[in-house]
């Protein structure tokens, strides 16, 4: 499908998403047009070709599809201004706004049936690697679709309920954090046994990813993994239990717990 894709919002979400999708040849560069208040940092992208503009209802006159990605105190002025602009017949809004909800964005657009996506990214999405949970309302099989080859040249995408998207942020956003964390850890461990920093470095960090690419390429569960590499008696299991009567699983789920509440409370 040949749409164009228009970026309100030109910080690092948004160029990430436009970079991202220009190097995997998902669209021209002439059909995403990024909009940014100060458009000289858009000027590398421009380069490549993506038109660039300060004008957000410009964006929006030229997109199928338009993905809104600014602060969260930016939406309610941004959607306002922007009202008259979206036309339930041609446009889909995609939110990657981080707490908005599609219920917020709906009010804002004053009644219009626009089709409106809640997408989740993390970090990951600099490099294509993105786990992003997405929730959506008003959109047929063809516009989800349409979202989910978007999100799948950004790393891989889930539909999940919106009421669960609290959830999404910790597991998959905060939980980028956490696994960064682990492989501190192992870092340390690393160079405390004999190893200098940066082989300790790659060491953790092809470890955990090498760890996750079974998981997702064999669709095995962590415990079937766990089995091949823990013998009788062996250095394994020896780790693997006492991190346990440590407190290591517990830990992790009072802090994803933690995260939560944090979340819900706010």
């Amino acid at each position: 499908m040949n749409k164009k894709i228009a970026i309100i919002g030109g910080g690092n979400l948004g160029t990430a998403i436009a970079e991202g999708l220009i190097q995997s040849g998902f669209v021209q560069p002439k059909q995403i047009l990024i909009t940014k208040r100060n458009i000289q940092t858009l000027h590398g992208l421009e380069r490549k070709g993506v038109l660039v503009s300060d004008k957000n209802e410009e964006a929006v006159r030229y997109a199928d599809l338009v993905i809104l990605a600014v602060k969260p105190f930016q939406v309610n002025d941004i959607l306002g201004s922007l009202r008259d602009e979206f036309k339930g017949d041609k446009h889909v809004l995609v939110s990657v706004v981080t707490g908005v909800s599609i219920e917020h964005i709906a009010g804002y657009l004053g009644g219009k049936k626009v089709p409106i996506v809640r997408a989740m990214p993390n970090t990951a999405i600099a490099i294509q690697e993105s786990m992003t949970c997405i929730a959506a309302r008003n959109v047929n099989e063809e516009q989800l679709q349409y979202v989910f080859d978007i999100f799948g040249q950004l790393g891989k995408a889930v539909r999940i309920d919106e009421k669960l998207m609290d959830a999404a942020t910790v597991l998959g956003a905060c939980g980028t954090a956490f696994a960064m964390r682990y492989i501190r850890a192992n870092i340390q461990g690393g160079i405390e046994i004999g190893f200098d920093a940066a082989t300790a470095n790659l060491i953790a960090a092809q470890t955990v990813k090498g760890a996750a690419e079974l998981l997702l390429k064999r669709g095995s569960h962590p415990e079937q993994e766990i089995d091949k590499v823990t013998t009788p008696k062996g250095c394994t299991i020896a780790g693997l239990n006492e991190m346990e009567h440590q407190g290591f699983s517990s830990s992790l789920i009072k802090g994803l717990v933690a995260s939560y509440e944090k979340i819900a409370k706010d």
